[in-house]
């Protein structure tokens, strides 16, 4: 019995969509890079429920004849490739030939075209890969694509597929980035009949990126300068090292005009900004990259989105050269006034007072010294001596009150950042940044169910999110109001943040929202649901850095502290403090009684 065959042309189109047509958005993005090839000058899109019930893709390119229409509904037919040779030097979006039938095999499929010169266009209408019906129909030249019922026949595909507004967030997303990839080309969005945007033509890419980045961040804007290196060219711009965040989609890169996502790309910009950028930020970046088409594989992903670089290395020291310039540049530039420069990126010379920094490290149990903690040990005792001495006659060393009177008096501060304290076992070293996230998430948990205590912002602070994140951030918007952080939307792609919970002791509101967001959207655990707990945990963590350690501070934190039901740990299990028994000491150095 024969157990091999052949698919049928409709099957093999719908495994082909697997592959193809992920979500609504890569109906967009597949339908949109035709339309740039075509040469469009104008391309609107309109979608309904997240472009599940209807994706229309309108443009003004040059059209197809009635044998072309019926041509690209077959798999593999393209006018991009002509020879084995073509694949190497590829300068179009498309070239494969699958989206247009892939489409067609998972919706009910309209297509209207018409060439510049022709008398008439031809409308095809396709269900589910079966061609319904053919004709002649009155249009403008171009094209125009509809693909309703998204998955109507695949409904283990469709149950899978995310909320209206998500689908929706992803397809402006796309559609944002080849606006950038095309600054000629006018792009219009609408969803549900209600206009999201209309991008006019831009004469060059700054003028786009001022569009969409807005009028506050293209005033920070800092370019690069057109960088040539061996068949590879890099200009565009980047902002400032503070817009550094955890994530990579603020980095939109432009291969030969395609959007592509490529690990080689983003480590040339952190390279570029090595030393100005902490480590797990990456910054801010619009790159447009021009490299010959030999040397590069845009044929590696079934989607297009990745490619291969024949020599990545180079790529990367462009890259990163080109971004050295721009930031050399923008320093020159700045003349000292006594407003903050757009760009200053921090200079690392450490004071006097701190010219050797002693690493801290997660300890060990009580009693029990790390190598690191052995050294910090060795050098604390003899500053803690002097210190002590010449403190113990100063009047504004005095015990702390309450129960932290009792075990601890208050030696002096190391390195501006821990406590030094003596206590009747030996010599504690306490964090005051550890103990002020403890009693921050304490006390947030008290008020779970009453509801967490506000301060509403004198000036609500307004942020710019990337549009899949403002969709997540809306859907959350009452598990952050029962944190005390409450959201509106302002318009666009714009949120305002009119509270911050009580207590956290926040000067710059704006840095604190941007960075707090930042990390719940991008950090370790990433979308989901914004738990209570996480959310107190990450405010609590965010408001603790914000302390600047002092012997005043110490003696009300450490009452504040032990009223605390675990008063040892942090809220995410760091210690609050640790102690060095006299035994262990004296065994250390040598000391007999």
């Amino acid at each position: 019995m024969q157990k091999i065959r052949v698919l049928s042309d409709i099957l093999a189109s719908q495994v082909a969509a697997g592959e193809v047509v992920e979500r609504p958005a890569s109906v967009v993005k597949e339908l949109v890079e035709n339309s740039i090839d075509a040469g469009a000058g104008e391309i609107r899109v309109d979608i309904d429920q997240g472009g599940v019930a209807l994706i229309r893709v309108t443009d003004d390119g040059c059209g197809m004849s009635r044998e072309d229409a019926m041509l690209s509904l077959e798999r593999h037919a393209t006018s991009k490739l002509r020879t084995v040779g073509d694949l190497a030097e590829i300068r179009t979006l498309g070239f494969r030939g699958e989206a247009v039938p892939s489409i067609a095999s998972v919706s009910r499929f309209r297509m209207v075209t018409r060439e510049r010169d022709a008398v008439a266009g031809t409308e095809l209408v396709v269900e589910g890969g079966k061609l319904r019906d053919v004709r002649e129909a009155g249009c403008a030249p171009g094209t125009v694509i509809e693909a309703r019922s998204l998955f109507f026949n695949m409904p283990a595909r469709r149950k899978f597929l995310r909320a209206e507004s998500t689908e929706s967030a992803h397809i402006e997303h796309q559609l944002r980035l080849h606006a950038l990839a095309a600054p000629g080309v006018r792009f219009r969005l609408r969803r549900d009949d209600r206009e999201v945007f209309d991008l006019p033509p831009a004469a060059r890419a700054v003028e786009r990126v001022r569009q969409l980045v807005g009028t506050q961040l293209a005033q920070e804007l800092i370019p690069l300068p057109r960088v040539l290196g061996n068949g590879v060219s890099v200009e565009g711009f980047v902002l400032p090292s503070a817009h550094a965040r955890k994530g990579r989609r603020h980095q939109c890169v432009f291969l030969n005009g395609r959007p592509v996502e490529d690990v080689v790309i983003s480590r040339g910009l952190t390279e570029g900004f090595r030393g100005a950028v902490a480590e797990g930020l990456h910054p801010a970046a619009w790159l447009w990259i021009e490299l010959e088409p030999s040397l590069v594989d845009v044929n590696v992903h079934p989607a297009k989105r990745e490619v291969r670089f024949h020599r990545p290395v180079e790529v990367r020291e462009v890259i990163a050269e080109s971004v050295r310039e721009g930031l050399r540049e923008s320093q020159t530039a700045a003349t000292p006034v006594a407003s903050a420069p757009k760009f200053s990126p921090p200079v690392f010379q450490a004071s006097v007072a701190v010219t050797r920094e002693v690493p801290f490290t997660a300890p060990a149990p009580l009693n029990v010294l790390t190598r690191q903690e052995q050294t910090m040990i060795d050098d604390l005792l003899a500053s803690a001596q002097t210190e002590e001495s010449s403190l113990a006659a100063d009047e504004s060393v005095v015990p702390a009150v309450g129960y932290a009177t009792e075990r601890f008096r208050l030696l002096g501060l190391l390195q501006r950042r821990f406590v030094l304290m003596e206590s009747d076992d030996g010599l504690v070293l306490f964090d005051p940044k550890a103990a002020r996230e403890r009693i921050i998430y304490e006390g947030m948990l008290q008020h779970r169910e009453s509801g967490v205590p506000v301060q509403h912002l004198l000036v609500p602070v307004l942020l710019d999110l990337d549009p899949r994140d403002m969709d997540l951030i809306l859907r959350e918007r009452s598990s952050l109001a029962s944190a005390g952080i409450e959201i509106e939307e302002f318009g666009g792609n714009t949120v305002q943040v009119r509270s911050l919970p009580e207590g956290l002791g926040v000067g710059d509101s704006l840095g604190f929202v941007r960075e707090l967001l930042d990390e719940l959207l991008h950090g370790p655990v990433q979308g989901g649901k914004f738990a209570f707990e996480r959310l107190a945990k990450l405010l609590a963590r965010r408001a603790s850095l914000l302390v600047s350690p002092s012997l005043e501070e110490a003696r009300h934190l450490l009452d504040e502290l032990f009223r605390c039901e675990l008063p040892y740990c942090a809220a995410d299990g760091r210690p609050t403090m640790i102690e060095f028994g006299m035994r262990e000491l004296e065994r250390r150095f040598g000391a007999r009684g």
